[in-house]
């Protein structure tokens, strides 16, 4: 061997005594070894060698506990698995006793055991000690003479009796449940608690050790299974084992333990304990029989809830110091912990305690439950509960649990159905729970009144935004406002009576028998506040989430549940559907961003890549090249390839949270909404800034510094064209319309009752209620509004004093304000369209619709300026709709499946699309005006090709003036006449004007047209109400 080998050969055997004697301390000790799967806990492993190090070879005791289970065993191995440990503080060796529960014989039997091991080669005596007394002794002076530096290490201590006799001022580690065993023994004491659950990774990694499957690529059931038992150890073992045997049983095992079937959970392994009910049971066998039934009584607390000493009193019916040492010997035993906040206590049970407990007492239960309903009757009434009562919040959240546990129908629906208590409950801890309680007892509270639980829970659900604020609205006016028939409102009116001999002063509305709801559907999928929902693009389905950690996707029509996912660990702050409704992606305060087969179910990526919680989610419009945008807490973007596992762009350029992103129509631009009070437009191909709109100055006023100011653009939204977007922020809304210009902002609405109008300027009668039927044009210096009153008469309104400009007084059917105040438009119940010159005092001209023959196939296009008008016929079967092009050119399409373009100024169709079977339901044409698609009822859609025919390049959507005028599709019988004096009437061929009717005006080409089309109801304006 060469100079250099020699020297490799000297390194490696001057590392080799040292792991060999470190092996051969362990194992003359009797430690023992690794488990077959074996993760580490270096924090907890640190911590219990620095205990030991604080011996500083004095006598003393470490006291590591926890309950069953948890991992104590291992722990103390892998400590003393340090060479530099044990050659600093304990060169003369450890010794490993595993005690368990014994009785005076076999803790005789493991004291005469470890002399023998110390004193193998009989020095000091050849026969074992007689009793514990001698033995004692014995152990003593071998410890003292043969190894004073040693470490005694007593594993599973339950007795503090059985400690004595290792009391012989030498260094010991021990391991139990119970932390009150050292009490009885003298010296220096350290302990160390022992957590009941690892975390979720190093759960995971143990199941991927024992089933040799990558951490990341474990099933879902693996992730349940961790969140189950809370990451015990003994449990993610046991089920780890049994998997290696039978790796398709992760369901089967995962109910097991949703069933808390623990004996089916067994395995034989080094633990003393085949089964976690057995490891369980033990623990409270070793109780004191007096008070073993009190353990039995917590078998009713739920999962994670943390208990006031009060409300034990109460069950109980002891002093405070009493109950509190009963349950100090269950927490001493790692049977209950303990959360002391301050003076108070609160005590709770691990999930598997729970569990263990509930199935143990599963025929006492219901007793259980009577038990603590009786004793809260003896000692509160509902309206003594008070906020600063310890025991207050419990009740209020528990009360009604424990009453349908017990099965006390009666007393459960009584406080359910309480204005009282919904009045208490809510202002304490808001609606939401109370509404889940009307859920989750639905069953229960139907028996006695459906009606009666409907009454309340819509009551609850319709007003939980105003249930929830600060100050606390007064419930009985708010039931005041419900419908006379409803149990809600008879409540409220008899407390209404009581207190306003009191001095109370109430309103009671008197017309609410006319007044309709305007929910179509109120769905309650959630058991929590609900941030986010979303329609899918065919408006079939509606997907949701929220703080209960799911989201659920139902049916939009009826309500009907089809998926409901457990989708993230934390509270799910937005969803999207992707343009084809393929996939929801959902993102959350857990920080990941998810996305699911929005029919099935299934997880299809997840990613993760986010620092802090993501707020919104967006999918491109298009989905041909599908991207996602989120923006998060952390001030960034990112975008999101479904075809990849990573980032495809991350976006900088905010100072806070991104609160909000949108596509533009044409996936060219993402529009974010920050915290920072700014809008930013970013070009999605380089992903690069276009624009930052400033919002927050704005608000600003002179005098105030901008750093103080704090404005947070809550949202946005684009126009269609893509031309305008609109963002909203603190009580204003802006519209940006020259989206890459200087001169952005044109539109901002406020919403402030003061700011742009007021409604008492608007409507200074009581009885006159605006509708939907209203058009409102915004310039530079005013605002004017055109509005249809409740009994149909036409308002004229300047937004800014409120005066009233003209009144008609015919009933109006629909309206229509041109932008630069020239035309006012409307149609009325007589069958009669005026049009306003711009003094809005004169009839400039009026159409009036009588009955006649009708034609249901052709067009009348009108000069209403020259009184002149042709004929546009060629259709076979009713026109459905038609769109307005350039050059005098008209677009129109029909139940014969064909669309046809035609020359208004000569009446001559100049192109017929016969492109499909059944109705043309709807077309619309491309940005560039040489294509239009259309949709029809034969489920096909098709784009075709336009050809020497030139149209606008931004055209004229419905429903809007953009020439200064108004556009009208007819509906019903009548006529059509010109009044101006010198010009002769006009007669359409017969269809009367009536509500939904619409009306199209150019000023450049003063026509109008009018589409005899019966079926064709534009849902343009809504009907008045009734």
């Amino acid at each position: 061997m060469d100079a250099n080998s020699n020297y490799l050969a000297a390194l490696l055997q001057d590392g080799i005594p040292v792991v060999s004697s470190l092996q051969t301390i362990l194992c003359e000790g009797g430690v023992p070894q690794r488990p077959v799967v074996f993760v580490t806990r270096k924090k907890l492993v640190n911590t219990i060698q620095q205990k030991l190090f604080k011996l500083n070879g004095e006598p003393g005791w470490v006291t590591i506990y926890g309950m069953a289970g948890c991992g104590k065993s291992v722990l103390a191995a892998e400590a003393v698995r340090d060479h530099s440990l044990l050659e600093g503080c304990f060169p003369s060796g450890v010794h490993w006793v595993s005690v368990g529960k014994q009785d005076k014989s076999g803790l005789l039997m493991k004291l005469q055991n470890l002399c023998a091991r110390l004193d193998q080669d009989e020095s000091f005596s050849q026969r074992l000690p007689l009793n514990i007394e001698e033995a004692k002794d014995r152990l003593r002076v071998l410890i003292l003479r043969k190894y004073p530096r040693s470490l005694l290490i007593l594993d599973d201590i339950w007795d503090p009796w059985v400690l004595k006799a290792f009391d012989n001022q030498c260094q010991i580690l021990l391991t139990t449940r119970d932390k009150s065993v050292t009490d009885s023994v003298m010296g220096p004491k350290y302990v160390v608690s022992v957590e009941s659950g690892l975390g979720k990774e190093k759960g995971l990694e143990i199941l991927s050790l024992f089933v040799n499957v990558k951490k990341a690529d474990l099933p879902e059931q693996a992730h349940s299974i961790i969140k189950e038992c809370k990451g015990s150890p003994l449990v993610v073992s046991l089920i780890g084992a049994l998997l290696r045997d039978f790796p398709n049983r992760w369901d089967y095992y995962l109910r097991q333990l949703q069933n808390k079937q623990f004996k089916r959970i067994r395995k034989s392994s080094s633990y003393d304990y085949e089964a976690l009910d057995e490891a369980m049971s033990i623990s409270v066998e070793m109780l004191r029989e007096d008070i073993k039934d009190y353990y039995t009584d917590l078998s009713i607390l739920q999962k994670d809830v943390k208990v006031p000493t009060k409300v034990l009193c109460i069950l109980w019916d002891m002093e405070t110091e009493e109950v509190e040492d009963i349950l100090q010997e269950f927490v001493n035993k790692s049977l209950l912990f303990c959360d002391r906040n301050g003076k108070s206590f609160h005590y709770y049970l691990h999930d598997l305690q729970v569990d263990f407990l509930t199935e143990k007492n599963r025929s006492q239960l219901q007793d259980l439950h009577k038990k603590m309903i009786t004793q809260f009757q003896r000692y509160h009434q509902l309206h003594t509960l008070s906020p600063d009562q310890e025991d207050c919040m419990y009740w209020y959240n528990f009360l009604a649990y424990h009453m349908a546990s017990a099965n006390m129908h009666k007393e459960l629906c009584a406080l359910m159905f309480s204005l009282d208590w919904i009045k208490a409950k809510t202002e304490l801890v808001g609606p939401a729970h109370l509404i889940h309680e009307f859920m989750e007892y639905r069953h229960i509270l139907d028996k006695k009144d459906c009606a009666v639980c409907e009454n309340f829970q819509e009551f609850l659900s319709l007003n939980g935004h105003l249930l929830g604020r600060q100050p606390f609205p007064n419930i009985v006016q708010l039931g005041l406002c419900e419908p006379e028939t409803s149990e809600v409102y008879q409540q409220a009116k008899l407390q209404a009576k009581q207190e306003v001999d009191n001095g109370m002063l109430y309103l009671e509305w008197i017309n609410k028998k006319n007044i309709k709801n305007l929910s179509r559907l109120v769905v309650r999928p959630h058991t929590d506040a609900v941030y986010h929902a979303c329609f899918s693009q065919d408006g079939q389905r509606i997907a949701s989430c929220g703080a209960d950690k799911t989201l659920q996707v139902f049916k939009a029509e009826t309500g009907e549940k089809l998926l409901e996912i457990k989708a993230h660990e934390d509270e799910v702050l937005c969803c999207a559907f992707s343009a084809d409704d393929t996939f929801i992606a959902t993102c959350s305060v857990d920080k990941k961003v998810k996305i699911w087969n929005s029919v099935t179910g299934e997880l299809v990526h997840t990613y993760d890549e986010h620092s802090e919680q993501v707020n919104c989610c967006h999918f491109t419009n298009r989905s041909h090249h599908l991207l996602l945008a989120t923006g998060s807490s952390d001030f960034l973007l990112k975008l999101w390839d479904l075809n990849q596992k990573e980032c495809r762009n991350t976006m900088f350029g905010h100072i806070n949270s991104v609160n909000h992103c949108k596509f533009s129509p044409d996936d060219k631009l993402l529009a974010s909404c920050s915290a920072d009070g700014t809008l930013k437009l970013w070009d999605v191909k380089s992903a690069n800034e276009k624009k930052s709109i400033n919002v927050k100055q704005f608000f600003l006023n002179s005098e105030d510094p901008q750093e103080d100011m704090e404005v947070i653009v809550k949202c946005c939204s684009w126009s269609a064209d893509g031309a305008s977007i609109m963002v909203a922020a603190k009580n204003k809304i802006f519209v940006s319309t020259s989206i890459l210009k200087k001169d952005e902002l044109l539109l901002i609405v406020f919403l402030s009752f003061n700011q742009l109008w007021e409604t008492k300027k608007v409507c200074k009668n009581y009885d006159i209620v605006l509708k939907q039927e209203v058009d409102v044009v915004f310039q530079e210096n005013g605002v004017m509004v055109l509005a249809v009153d409740n009994i149909g008469r036409l308002q004229l309104i300047n937004g800014k004093t409120g005066q009233i400009d003209y009144l008609t007084e015919a009933q109006v059917s629909c309206c229509c304000l041109s932008p630069h105040h020239q035309y006012v438009a409307f149609g009325d119940e007589d069958g009669a369209i005026e049009v306003f010159i711009s003094s809005f005092q004169n009839i400039s001209v009026c159409f009036h619709i009588g009955a006649g023959t009708s034609y249901f196939f052709d067009f009348q296009v009108w000069n209403w300026q020259l009184g002149e008008y042709v004929f546009l016929q060629a259709h076979q079967e009713t026109v459905k709709n038609f769109r307005l092009l350039k050059n005098s050119r008209l677009l129109s399409w029909s139940f014969d499946g064909t669309v046809k373009v035609w020359n208004i100024s000569t009446g001559r169709m100049e192109k017929d699309f016969i492109c499909h079977q059944g109705t043309v339901l709807s077309c619309d044409i491309s940005f560039d005006a040489t294509k239009f698609s259309s949709t029809s009822a034969d489920k096909t859609a098709k784009v075709c090709q336009f050809i020497e025919i030139y149209m606008h390049k931004t055209l004229i959507s419905e429903g809007a003036s953009h020439h200064g005028g108004c556009k009208t599709a007819s509906l019903l019988d009548g006529y059509l006449k010109v009044t101006i004096p010198s010009r002769p009437p006009f007669y359409t061929n017969g269809n009367t004007l009536k509500q939904n009717t619409c009306i199209h005006c150019d000023s450049q080409t003063p026509l109008l047209r009018d589409v005899d089309n019966p079926l064709d109801l534009l849902i343009i304006f809504s009907r008045l109400l009734e």
